[in-house]
């Protein structure tokens, strides 16, 4: 199952493109669920520490929604807004909330499959650095982080909305960064389910 998680307060064009990649993936047979900041009560994490003895967050708000998810997934989407160079505060928060999870389990992300989605009102308006703070995430927790190569989506998919729906549906290296990062999200998901099957087969 992949989970895909928009950052994004608004119902634009994060959320779109997010919604759009995740029916790609059904196409390839794969599951997906998406969840969205949208709506939700998120609170910041704290360091309370709480989660390093009471094995949850202390906080009771829509993050146990989202971990609930998280637990069944083999992979993750995290798309953003592009906010002042980087990622939205939302979509931090939920990052920084992950912290209860890893606590709890070190290995909890361990070996799942993440690709990154920014989207941006400007042509160059932090896309690449709101990537990069994805993929961070990703690599402190564990999980393998997939671009879509080279030649256009180098560390990820990007787009350019204009602050605008319709811009974003019209920007054709926007789906051109997205189609290649889905391509090797899929292969890296069908190596590590190939491997899965190897080694049941040889525990038999």
């Amino acid at each position: 199952m992949i989970v895909g998680i928009s950052g994004s307060p608004r119902r634009q064009a994060t959320e779109y493109v997010l919604l759009e990649s995740l029916k790609m993936l059904e196409e390839f047979d794969f599951d997906t669920q998406i969840f969205t900041v949208r709506g939700k009560k998120i609170g910041f994490c704290q360091h309370c520490d709480y989660c390093l003895t009471g094995e949850t967050c202390a906080i009771d708000d829509d993050m146990q929604n989202l971990y609930f998810l998280l637990r069944d997934a083999e992979a993750l989407i995290l798309a953003t807004p592009v906010y002042n160079g980087g990622i939205s505060a939302q979509l931090k928060a939920v990052m920084d909330r992950c912290r209860a999870l890893v606590a709890a389990d070190s290995s909890f992300f361990r070996y799942k499959i993440g690709m990154a989605i920014a989207v941006g009102g400007d042509r160059m308006g932090g896309q690449e650095l709101a990537l990069q703070q994805i993929h961070t995430f990703y690599i402190l927790n564990g999980i393998l982080p997939v671009s879509g190569g080279f030649f256009g989506a180098n560390i990820g998919s990007t787009f350019w909305s204009k602050d605008s729906l319709d811009g974003v549906k019209s920007d054709k290296e926007g789906f051109r960064s997205l189609k290649m990062t889905i391509k090797e999200f899929v292969k890296s998901l069908n190596i590590i389910k190939a491997e899965d099957r190897k080694r049941v087969l040889s525990s038999d």
